[in-house]
């Protein structure tokens, strides 16, 4: 194994918005059913975004489709964002955006856009209430309800007009949750895309920025150059991240990344860096971690957050590889074993001799000795 890397220091402000994605780190021990009912060790939970706000990370709370409605439940979310809402108080400058969705409300040939609407607008409500600023994300229920790109528009118009702040709308792809598939009213992207700009383009005094997840660094940048002035593009894409945060003569992304509840310490070294103008030194800090992330997004994508949370047990963050819906055996035992080579590939290991330690012991339960 490589010794670990000492990241350097940064403090904000960067010259890049930069949200992480934290994962929820489940109670092992709650006598609940796992694949029914969410049960969470909040201070865990909590420590982990603290860590992230330390580092002068953002906060993307309860927004992650391979979550909500995949094991944590509306009120938990909402119980969550109540948390971390309060918790933020303590760290000067703390950013958090939570999300908001129709994941409360069942997908069904019955829901019409009105119901869809008044979904969406009740947890707008309920996050606004606790002094929430609002992620919008996508609701599955819309693609069900919606006949055209037109209904997209009637029914992000209708919230968006209501928003106190303006907010980010999130997109992800559908290998991140299938059932998004055709959002915005077309299957193909660059259609897609189109759709989501004029909803954006129309509403850009209620809307801060797209964040998106296509994992296709062609389209993050077309989308974002699409996107009115000052109007922010939020890249989601696990493959190409470095590229499109540093960007060039044409324009910049932002981050919204799941990637960077792993990979804390060195993202905030490299956008340190790039506050700067150190660009060799960005590269790399984060060139080593590409490899890491394409390996935890690959196909089927939407379990990358066991990836993640396999992380975070090696690093110390949390004591045991148990998650929320028991998705701890959504990947192969090749998996995390590549991903353990990677993270340590990256120096993103933080203590070598306590990863190794766990990973023995993780690779003894699944049936393999060292």
């Amino acid at each position: 194994m490589q010794p670990p890397r000492n990241f350097p220091a940064a403090a904000p402000p960067y010259n890049r918005i930069a949200y992480a994605a934290p994962h929820v780190v489940a109670d092992p021990l709650a006598d609940r059913e796992p694949w029914l009912e969410a049960a969470i060790d909040w201070d865990a939970t909590l420590a982990v975004r603290r860590r992230m706000w330390s580092l002068g990370l953002g906060v993307a709370e309860a927004m992650d489709p391979t979550q909500r409605g995949m094991g944590l439940d509306w009120p938990s979310a909402l119980e969550l964002i109540r948390r971390s809402l309060e918790a933020a108080k303590d760290y000067a400058g703390a950013s958090i955006a939570s999300g908001a969705g129709t994941d409360h409300l069942a997908p069904g040939a019955g829901v019409s856009l009105d119901d869809v609407i008044h979904a969406y607008e009740e947890q707008c409500a309920a996050v606004e209430r606790l002094g929430g600023r609002i992620v919008l994300m996508p609701s599955r229920a819309l693609v069900k309800a919606a006949r055209s790109p037109d209904d997209y528009a009637k029914v992000y118009g209708r919230v968006l007009d209501q928003v106190r702040e303006p907010a980010i709308i999130h997109w992800p792809a559908d290998t991140l949750d299938p059932l998004l598939s055709g959002y915005w009213g077309h299957k193909d992207h660059g259609a897609a895309m189109e759709v989501a700009v004029a909803v954006a383009s129309t509403h850009a005094a209620k809307v801060d920025g797209i964040a998106v997840a296509l994992f296709d660094k062609g389209k993050d940048i077309a989308l974002r150059q699409r996107l009115p002035q000052d109007m922010h593009l939020y890249t989601g894409d696990g493959f190409d991240y470095p590229e499109s945060i540093a960007g060039d003569e044409r324009g910049h992304s932002d981050a919204m990344l799941g990637l960077f509840g792993a990979i804390a310490p060195a993202a905030s070294a490299a956008l340190g860096a790039l506050s700067h103008n150190n660009t060799a030194s960005y590269h790399d800090i984060l060139a080593p971690t590409v490899a890491l992330s394409r390996h935890l997004f690959k196909a089927p994508t939407r379990f990358y957050k066991t990836g993640l949370v396999f992380m975070a047990y090696l690093n110390g963050l949390q004591n045991h590889f148990t998650m929320i819906g028991g998705q701890e055996s959504a990947r192969a035992t090749l998996h995390l074993a590549e991903l353990f080579r990677l993270a340590d590939a990256a120096g993103c290991l933080t203590d070598p001799e306590l990863a190794a330690e766990r990973m023995r012991l993780a690779m003894a339960i699944r049936g393999v000795e060292a």
